[in-house]
């Protein structure tokens, strides 16, 4: 078999409890156009939005759906407020790109429209992976927040290219977690 030629993500679909919030926030809040909505059977719906780049972010909505369990389905946390484990095979957060001088500008936009926001955050290799300044080892630039879902977001921008030595760490293995404790 060929290797498979990716050309970035189709849509991640996520499942919301109340589509007209759904829309009204990130529509009408991160401004993301409403690119296509569904009637599922059932009573479902299933709606797309345009999140860049020709990706999209898509949402279900099913009548019977089970409310979400923080810190299980999703991170309990943002990663300024405390833990941000999540369970096996769920969405952790989502990451957003945006040109790295246009961070600072989404930080004044999201608190405009009353979304509590973390400062922005320069992740780099130090010893607990964010720096207060922005230096030349950090490589992404980032600010999480929330949808009214409680869906983990993030806003975020390469500071610079990735190279062979950002791959320096071997993968942990379900033994590791066992070791752990």
């Amino acid at each position: 078999m060929s290797a498979i030629q990716f050309t970035g993500i189709n849509h991640l679909a996520l499942v919301s409890s109340d589509m007209a919030r759904t829309v009204a926030f990130y529509r009408d809040v991160l401004g993301m156009p409403l690119t296509k909505t569904i009637e599922l059977p059932g009573g479902g719906q299933h709606f797309f939005f345009d999140c860049g780049n020709g990706d999209s972010l898509a949402f279900f909505w099913f009548p019977h759906a089970p409310s979400a369990v923080p810190g299980v389905t999703a991170p309990a946390n943002r990663p300024d407020r405390g833990d941000i484990v999540s369970a096996h095979g769920s969405m952790n957060h989502v990451a957003f790109a945006v040109a790295p001088g246009e961070v600072e500008g989404c930080v004044e936009a999201l608190r405009s429209a009353g979304v509590d926001c973390t400062e922005v955050w320069n992740h780099d290799d130090s010893e607990y992976g964010v720096a207060r300044e922005q230096h030349e080892g950090v490589f992404v630039r980032s600010v999480y927040f929330t949808d009214p879902d409680g869906i983990s977001l993030e806003i975020a921008a390469w500071t610079r290219p990735l190279v062979a030595d950002d791959v320096s760490h071997l993968p942990r293995t379900a033994a590791d977690a066992i070791a752990a404790g």
